[in-house]
């Protein structure tokens, strides 16, 4: 008989691991999960480390820099970790994990649930299932794991906020499926590893994600500098379309040339950012903003947040933004 895998689970808190309280669902820690686990250790060695507990709306990036530093210390001797988290905000976390972990030298995998595994029909027991198949698959990354799918971390968009096919991987293949020949991995899909694992987990949390109306007052991006930040993240129209008439230009212009770092990417889910197609994409260009292409939004922020949060000037962060990491862009 083949010796079991061992995998570490840090648990955070979230729906999956909520009981009903007196004003609603309340986290609690993992002594909650105990029933299903007993299961899971059938098939596997499982060592359980209580991070936090919190419902995932009270995740900040102070708590990303602690969860990607348990799982740098903590990986050794382990085959892979699965990581149980709230669905509200785990596409932040994950992708965050990802640029905070370059080159991670063993699968970590996040999931959560829809329902509470206290209750019967929780999809709590099979999210936990494909995750832990993933924890074990051997393939190093930063993955979630959802209805019986695992995505990157960094491509993962919540989008149903009650449905269990909560998670859809956008813009890239899914990096596995359940089948009836189990847990299938597109190898295509799965990040390179470009050297030894690291722990990078500086941030900076001076970067505004802005979601671009028709009218918008171009001022808000002045206020935005004089409140600090550092980067901001433009969810522009269609292909990258900015409202180019009635000053609409000028608080970008502003905000590059005081070194702020302006990303535009696309309020569209699905396709690209492109601002070489029309003449406004192409006027930003040549403000010098970056593009986004084709990464989600969770992705570009965390992205941007972590470049300069690693001292990176702009014209550096613009180069970075060119590179794909860990597959969360299209090159």
């Amino acid at each position: 008989m083949s010796q079991k895998k061992q995998i570490l689970l840090l648990t955070t808190g979230g729906t999956i691991a909520s009981v009903p309280g007196g004003e609603g669902l309340e986290p609690h820690r993992s002594d909650v999960m105990e029933r299903e686990l007993e299961q899971l250790r059938t098939y596997y060695d499982i060592t359980v480390r209580d991070v936090m507990c919190l419902d995932s709306s009270n995740i900040r990036p102070e708590e990303w820099q602690l969860i990607a530093r348990r799982v740098f210390e903590d990986r050794t001797g382990f085959d892979g970790i699965v990581i149980s988290h709230g669905t509200d905000t785990m596409a932040y976390t994950a992708s965050a994990v990802t640029y905070m972990l370059p080159s991670i030298d063993v699968p970590v995998v996040f999931t959560g649930s829809q329902l509470p595994l206290a209750d019967m029909l929780s999809d709590g027991p099979d999210n936990l299932r494909t995750a832990f198949a993933m924890a074990a698959s051997g393939h190093p990354g930063v993955f979630l794991a959802f209805d019986r799918k695992v995505m990157l971390g960094c491509r993962a968009v919540k989008v149903r906020a009650s449905g269990f096919s909560a998670f859809e991987s956008v813009n890239a293949r899914y990096a596995a499926r359940v089948s009836n020949r189990g847990l299938v991995v597109d190898t295509s899909v799965l990040p390179k590893q470009t050297g030894p694992a690291r722990l990078l987990p500086e941030l900076s949390k001076n970067v505004f994600l802005l979601k671009l109306t028709p009218g918008l007052n171009p001022a808000v991006f002045d206020m935005l500098a004089a409140m600090g930040y550092r980067g901001i993240v433009v969810e522009a129209f269609g292909l990258g379309g900015v409202n180019v008439l009635h000053k609409g230009l000028r608080g970008i212009h502003r905000a590059v040339e005081d070194g702020i770092s302006v990303v535009i990417t696309t309020q569209c889910l699905y396709d690209s950012a492109n601002l070489e197609v029309y003449q406004v994409g192409n006027k930003l260009l040549e403000l010098g903003v970056i593009q986004g292409r084709d990464m989600t939004s969770e992705a570009a922020m965390t992205k941007l947040m972590w470049a300069i949060g690693q001292g990176m000037p702009p014209e550096e962060i613009a180069r970075l933004f060119e590179k794909n990491l860990a597959g969360e862009v299209t090159a």
